[in-house]
């Protein structure tokens, strides 16, 4: 086991100096505000520096290409241990906040998951608003970005790391010859929309500020905000507009974001079925639900509720997780059909989670051709996606992941129930934490958050977080013993 663990502590090291360095930002800005909260930044840049310097020296001689195992091994030890780090600053910035929960606060940022256990967020130092939303940035198109723009530069090939994380279309094609490449044209896309996103919302009536830290958090679709009433604290319908934008984007895969600017074309998006198949959803949704809400007498028009719901649900089913009302004290059937699209919609490939369009569509695909089979059992049906027949393994594949994805949903809600909360709190708080959505209902409903946890609860939805963004198999197979042996 030692002598696995040591081959990735060379290129960690380096990921972790590189990594230390996105801590300027918050120390200028601490710097800038005359805030105490300068040094805990700075005493994390040493730590981070000092301990990758470590990991790189300790790693040295068992340095080598990396192999798959590698990539798998290398992937969730990246996730831990930047969440560790990243955790510092807020636990030395914050009096009374234990690192336990400054830990899930940094994995919920690196996770894009937005699932938060601080309050009076509108009187925070600015440097810790900017942290959290520039983890959650970082997160969005995952860490594994950077390690295949930065491994090459070590010396070290990253497509085994790029293969070990991607999934869908993506990981089937190059988009360009080298991974450095790839990680160079995916961040090219997501700062360019990232920086579109915060002129929109400066124009929308943001600070440069609130627009800088929302438009990190619209496009990782993770849902940090500067300010405890969320997105409702602005009251305004052109920044939910914008953001209702921007988060069907990166719910988007990025792949077909590429394929788009490449061809100077939006032909891609027709051609991506994902895309398609999760905009005819949202869509459809956002109008029946609006209409479900009117005849329930939630609001007074249809336009009204057609506003909250559009935002809201499009929020919840990018796996974002803004929030511009209490979607709790909606009649809990148009809850509960949100927190379902949270764990349907997003595409593969993008910054959102869950089990992902393109899974969903191969698995209704699928049962529509067991039911065919039962009525002409002699005839021959492919599965298709895209006019592209898809294999038998990856079928398969699919239902692992679905069965996976329900045990883990099913156990970790068992273990929050026996451990003292509710029912709807403890599902929705499991769902949201694995499909990476941040709020989910009840106790942890967009109107609260999760301070109110036991220890014990927040390392139950820390463990689920990074399942799910890890897409459970990632984070599984280094458990295996088969995993370990030559």
């Amino acid at each position: 086991m030692f002598k696995h663990l040591l081959r990735v502590t060379h290129p960690l090291g380096g990921l972790l100096l590189a990594f230390g360095f996105a801590l300027l930002p918050p120390i200028l800005v601490a710097a800038l505000d005359r805030e105490d909260a300068w040094r805990a930044f700075a005493a994390t840049l040493a730590v981070a520096l000092a301990l990758g310097l470590a990991l790189r020296r300790l790693g040295q001689r068992a340095r080598r290409e990396l192999r798959t195992r590698d990539g798998y091994l290398l992937v969730v030890a990246a996730w831990i241990v930047f969440a560790a780090v990243a955790a510092l600053p807020l636990w030395l910035a914050l009096p009374g906040l234990s690192y336990t929960r400054a830990y899930f606060e940094a994995m919920s940022g690196l996770t894009t998951t937005g699932a938060t256990v601080l309050s009076g967020l509108d009187f925070l130092p600015r440097a810790v608003n900017l942290w959290r939303s520039e983890l959650a940035w970082l997160g969005g198109l995952g860490i594994i970005g950077l390690a295949m723009a930065v491994l090459p530069l070590l010396g070290i090939g990253g497509m085994q790391v790029y293969r070990a994380e991607a999934t869908g279309p993506i990981k089937e094609s190059k988009l360009t010859p080298r991974a450095k490449q790839t990680a160079r044209s995916l961040w090219l896309i997501y700062g360019t929309l990232t920086a579109a996103c915060a002129v929109a919302l400066r124009a929308a009536g943001m600070s440069w500020f609130d627009a800088i830290c929302h438009a990190f958090s619209a496009l990782s679709l993770t849902a940090f905000s500067t300010h405890d009433r969320n997105i409702a604290w602005f009251q305004a319908p052109l920044v939910e507009a914008v953001l209702v934008v921007f988060m069907l984007l990166s719910a988007i895969n990025f792949a077909t974001h590429y394929l788009a600017w490449r061809d100077r074309s939006l032909r891609a998006y027709l051609r991506d079925p994902e895309a398609r198949a999760m905009l005819l959803l949202v869509l459809g949704s956002c109008l029946l639900v609006a209409l479900y809400l009117r005849l329930a007498g939630t609001y007074g028009s249809y336009w009204t509720a057609l506003r909250y719901v559009g935002f809201n649900l499009v929020s919840l089913a990018t796996d974002c997780g803004f929030s511009s009302t209490d979607y709790g004290q909606w009649p809990l059937a148009a809850a509960l059909w949100m927190l379902l699209l949270s764990c349907l919609t997003a595409s593969a490939g993008s910054t959102g989670g869950g089990i992902k369009m393109i899974r969903t569509e191969v698995l209704f695909k699928h049962s529509a051709r067991e039911l065919y089979g039962l009525v002409h059992p002699t005839a021959v049906y492919s599965l298709k996606l895209g006019g592209q027949a898809v294999a038998e393994r990856t079928v398969l594949s699919v239902f692992s992941f679905i069965h996976l994805y329900t045990i883990t949903v099913v156990g970790l809600s068992l273990l929050l129930v026996a451990s003292g909360m509710d029912f709807l709190s403890a599902f929705s708080a499991v769902v949201a934490a694995v499909n990476n959505l941040g709020p989910g209902l009840g106790t942890v409903g967009p109107a609260s958050n999760y301070a109110a946890l036991s220890e014990f609860q927040i390392w139950v939805c820390t463990v689920a977080m990074l399942a799910g963004r890890l897409e459970l198999f990632i984070l599984l197979v280094p458990l295996t013993p088969a995993f370990w042996r030559d």
